[in-house]
C-alpha cells in the first residue's frame, strides 16, 4: 500500500461510518474494503512506533453503517439507522441514477427515480444529522445537475437541492465530474468537492491498448461539444497531444424531447487521419451526439475512436452502440463504476470499466483525517508517473 494513505500521527476527526443507500451498496462495499486495507497499513506503521490505537476506531473490519429505507404499501418510506452514530463522521452515499430498484405502490410496481433516491438520502440524513459529529454526502452523479441554470421561466433544481442538503446539516458534498461545477455558487459557505476521473480513464485505456503511441502524430483528444472543453484541454495537456472539438448546430425553432434538435456536428481542429482519438465528456445519456461524433471522426479516417465518459447512463439502450461497434465507428467505450450499470452492459465487447472505488476510498479516508486532499490525490502527478512507467 502506498504511503500516501498512511497519516502517521494524524487522528481522525471522529469514528468513520459509511451510510450507503441500497442504490450504491456494491460501490460502497468496494470503498469500505479499500479503507480497511489503508488503515491496516496505517496500524502497522503506528505499531512500529509503539503508538496507541485503541481510541482511533481503526480496529474494525467494516465501516459500513447498518441503515435502510423501507416502504409502506402506499409508497411512503422512512429512514432507519440500526446502530448509534453519536459522535461519528458519517458519509452518506447515494446513486440517484440507479433505476433497477423496484417498490410497490398500491399493488403496482414502480422503479425508483432520481427524486425517490434523493428523498431516501434526506431520510437517512434526518435520522443521523442530530447526533453525528459531522455528516457529508457522496453523490457521484449530482442530483439534477443537468438543470443547473435558468433559461426563461424554469426551476433551478440542482441549486435548490444543494441548499436543502446544507440546511439539513450536511457539512460537505462530494461529487464527480459535475455537469457544471459552478452550481456550487448556490452554497458558497459550505464544502463542495468535485473530483475528476481523468487518471482512471488513462489507466483503463492503456490497460486495454498497451501498445498505444502517445504523441502528437498518433493521438488526439476530442471534445464532443463546447461544454466538455475543460475536460479535453486538461487531458490533452497531460498527454502532450493536440485537441479538437465539435460544436452542435441546433434548430432553435423546435423543441424535441425537452431540447432543441441537433442539425449537424461541425469539427474544429487538425486532421485526425490515422490517429487514435479520445472523446471525453461527463456522461452518455441517450448517446446520440457521442455516436454522431464518433462516426464523423471515423469518416475523417481516424484509426481508433475511444469514448471516455464518467457516467454511462445509456437511457436509450445499447443497441445503437452495438450497431456502431459492428460498423467500426467506435472501438471502445470507457465509463466509471460510479453509477448503476446493467449486467448486459458489462458483457459488451466494446465496454471498458474504469474503477473509481480506490480513489473514492482515499478521498473519504483523507477527509476523515482532515488532511489536505490535493497532496495525496493529485491527478496530474499520478498521470505523469503512469505515463513515465508506460513509456519506459
Amino acid at each position: 500500500m502506498a504511503n500516501d494513505y498512511v497519516f502517521k500521527d494524524q487522528l481522525p476527526v471522529a469514528p468513520l461510518k459509511l451510510a450507503a443507500l441500497e442504490s450504491c451498496r456494491e460501490l460502497a462495499e468496494k470503498v469500505n474494503d479499500h479503507i480497511v486495507g489503508f488503515r491496516r497499513n496505517d496500524i502497522e506503521e503506528l505499531k512500529r512506533r509503539e503508538a496507541d490505537l485503541h481510541y482511533r476506531g481503526y480496529d474494525v473490519n467494516s465501516y459500513l453503517l447498518d441503515c435502510e429505507c423501507p416502504r409502506f404499501g402506499s409508497g411512503e418510506a422512512k429512514g432507519i439507522i440500526k446502530e448509534s452514530v453519536r459522535g461519528t463522521d458519517v458519509f452518506a452515499m447515494v446513486d440517484v441514477t440507479n433505476y433497477s430498484i423496484p417498490y410497490t405502490v398500491n399493488g403496482y410496481i414502480n422503479h425508483m427515480s432520481p427524486d425517490d433516491h434523493f428523498q431516501d438520502l434526506k431520510r437517512i440524513l434526518g435520522a443521523s444529522c442530530a447526533t453525528a459529529h459531522r455528516v457529508s454526502v457522496i453523490m457521484p452523479f449530482l442530483y439534477e445537475s443537468r438543470q443547473h441554470k435558468r433559461t426563461k421561466r424554469e426551476s433551478l433544481d440542482c441549486a435548490m437541492a444543494l441548499e436543502e442538503l446544507v440546511h439539513m446539516g450536511v457539512s460537505n458534498i462530494i461529487t464527480f465530474d459535475a455537469h457544471d461545477p459552478r452550481v456550487q455558487n448556490a452554497i458558497p459557505l459550505s464544502g463542495f468537492d468535485n473530483f475528476m476521473p481523468t487518471y482512471q480513464f488513462i489507466k483503463a485505456v492503456l490497460k486495454q491498448y498497451p501498445d498505444l503511441k502517445i504523441d502528437k502524430e498518433n493521438m488526439m483528444v476530442i471534445s464532443p461539444d463546447e461544454g466538455a472543453m475543460d475536460r479535453a484541454v486538461y487531458l490533452a495537456n497531460n498527454l502532450s497531444v493536440d485537441m479538437g472539438m465539435f460544436y452542435k448546430r441546433r434548430d432553435y425553432s423546435k423543441v424535441v424531447g425537452g431540447r432543441n434538435p441537433i442539425v449537424a456536428h461541425e469539427f474544429l481542429g487538425a486532421s485526425v487521419e490515422g490517429k487514435t482519438v479520445l472523446i471525453v465528456d461527463d456522461m452518455i445519456s441517450s448517446g446520440e451526439s457521442m455516436l454522431d461524433t464518433a462516426k464523423e471522426l471515423k469518416e475523417r479516417k481516424a484509426d481508433k475512436v475511444i469514448v471516455c465518459c464518467t457516467f454511462g447512463l445509456f437511457t436509450n439502450g445499447l443497441e445503437k452502440f452495438d450497431e456502431y461497434y459492428s460498423k467500426g465507428f467506435i472501438d471502445r467505450v470507457v465509463t466509471t463504476n460510479l453509477n448503476y450499470r446493467p449486467a448486459e452492459l458489462l458483457d459488451r465487447e466494446w465496454y471498458v470499466e474504469a474503477d473509481i472505488s480506490k480513489y473514492m476510498a482515499a478521498i473519504v479516508n483523507s477527509l476523515n483525517h482532515d488532511v489536505p486532499i490535493s497532496t495525496a490525490l493529485s491527478s496530474t502527478e499520478k498521470i505523469q508517473n503512469l505515463l513515465k512507467k508506460y513509456k519506459a
